[in-house]
């Protein structure tokens, strides 16, 4: 049996539509029809197979481990059609995949943080056939995350965008509660942390983004404000919207500019939570880290407890379903190229 699905088999190159063996489930792995593929922003950094370190550096996907040609998509939802013989989940079940898994021995694996290994990422998607296919393995069946009755298609951005912004958020803390928090980027990841900080009961969020069409979708998603971060005064117009400077910074973005406004827009003690991989480098001062007492970190997608969390929320009702548009699986190109044109609101995801 065989199965279709859309690679890249050369970088900054059309995917190109193969036919692959369909795996068969072995020990505790799960084999699951797709129902649902997130197209993602990270998808563009491995299409193009490289990452801007700044000052004319670069990151490659081979500097990674990862080979070609690869199936993209890590945004995963499926119904299970067999598994292997020592997994006791059922078939027809429905399920969101967890992608970013480790070597599940070490002690970071262990203590349930699989995304931060670093003895070997195996990530579906990255380093293993993704769900831009109509059949998916998975390495075992604790990485599928029952849905319930939920929407596939609506629930599939939740392994990536939804568990990102949800741990970033986690990151900072009870003060998203007092304070609005100052989202930089208001495109797929930014509608989706909007909807994640309603379900965490957060106090709300200002959108800074360049573009004018995000800014509106922006405030008609319940955005307190939004800003153009383009705009010559874009910290004052900040620092005037938090009353008096910014105490949460989220940046799902990750470039040179918007760390650059987002410390800028910072109170004293307020902290950035940096997400996006656009690139770049940073200059900072370093006596602004202890007089301002500024935090700054990264935050690397999401660990399964949380995305189990994450599921939970959405399964009571508290996490809204984001913009959802569907697209088939054979429009995965165009769906690729739309993203990085900057013309996607919300999420694409790809159906059967």
């Amino acid at each position: 049996m065989q199965h279709a699905c859309y690679s890249v088999t050369a970088h900054n190159h059309p995917l190109e539509r193969r036919e692959v063996p369909t795996p068969e489930p072995k020990g505790a792995e799960v084999l699951i029809r797709t129902t649902g593929a997130g197209v993602c922003h990270s998808d563009i950094h491995i299409w193009e197979g490289v990452y801007d370190l700044g000052a004319g550096n670069t990151l490659t996907l081979k500097d990674r481990g990862v080979t070609l040609p690869l199936t993209m998509g890590h945004e995963i939802a499926g119904e299970v059609v067999k598994a292997g013989p020592e997994a006791k989940i059922k078939a027809g079940a429905s399920c969101v995949v967890y992608p970013w898994l480790g070597c599940g021995e070490c002690a970071t694996c262990k203590r349930g943080e699989e995304n931060l290994c670093t003895v070997k990422a195996r990530s579906i998607g990255v380093f293993q056939p993704g769900g831009y296919a109509e059949y998916v393995l998975v390495p075992h069946e604790r990485y599928c995350v029952d849905l319930g009755t939920l929407d596939p298609a609506q629930a599939a951005p939740l392994a990536c965008s939804g568990v990102t912004t949800y741990s970033a958020l986690k990151k900072l803390g009870p003060r998203i509660k007092d304070q609005p928090v100052v989202i930089m980027g208001g495109g797929g990841l930014g509608h989706m942390a909007l909807t994640v900080l309603r379900a965490m009961q957060g106090k709300g969020a200002i959108v800074v983004d360049i573009d004018a069409e995000k800014r509106k979708a922006a405030l008609e998603a319940g955005a307190l404000a939004a800003i153009d971060g383009a705009a010559t005064d874009a910290s004052k117009q900040i620092i005037e919207a938090t009353g008096g400077g910014a105490a949460s910074v989220l940046d799902l973005v990750g470039a040179s500019a918007t760390v650059g406004l987002g410390i800028a827009s910072l109170k004293k003690g307020g902290e950035i939570v940096v997400v996006g991989l656009y690139g770049g480098e940073l200059k900072l001062p370093l006596v602004y880290l202890p007089l301002r007492a500024m935090g700054l970190r990264g935050s690397y997608v999401g660990s399964l407890p949380e995305l189990k969390e994450l599921v939970a929320l959405a399964q009571a009702g508290s996490l809204k379903p984001v913009k959802v548009t569907r697209r088939k699986l054979s429009e995965a190109n165009q769906a690729l190229s739309d993203l990085k044109a900057g013309k996607v609101v919300g999420r694409v995801v790809l159906v059967p």
